[in-house]
């Protein structure tokens, strides 16, 4: 399974900077010069108390947009959902996964394609399981 170091920020903590504005992503545009102020924790943190930073250690889940080295963002006080990423733990284990809740129960789906070492996790009552935060935002490394 994929490993994590969680890095917890403070409620209090802000990273306040100058927004230039937008950029194109197709036509250029004539140059702007428009400045807001943008508190990053204030845009990627909805709960502060309850929110934790992980680095990922792995490729389970390159198809969702999830590189190792990329920092994601995983909120404890959003309530799982059918389809959401999220940090899970699984008899001693962390792991970021794909969940798939059903009528029939819960599984953990890898999102590599090109690596069909990585298969779905089927959550029996045998584990020992916690979906422990959902991924709210991915800051990809470049």
């Amino acid at each position: 399974m994929d490993k994590f170091v969680p890095h917890s920020i403070e409620p209090t903590s802000s990273y306040e900077t100058e927004l230039m504005g937008e950029v194109k992503a197709g036509f250029p545009s004539p140059a702007e010069d428009i400045r807001e102020k943008l508190d990053l924790i204030k845009l990627l943190v909805r709960h502060k108390a309850s929110t934790f930073f992980f680095r990922v250690d792995g490729v389970s889940m390159v198809d969702s947009g999830m590189d190792e080295g990329d920092i994601i963002i995983v909120d404890r006080a959003i309530d799982p959902y059918n389809y959401c990423k999220a940090v899970c733990y699984i008899d001693g284990e962390y792991t970021v996964k794909r969940v798939e809740i059903s009528d029939k129960g819960v599984r953990l789906m890898p999102a590599n394609e090109h690596n069909r070492a990585y298969k779905p996790i089927e959550i029996t009552s045998a584990n020992n399981f916690l979906i422990w935060g959902v991924v709210t935002w991915v800051i990809k490394k470049m």
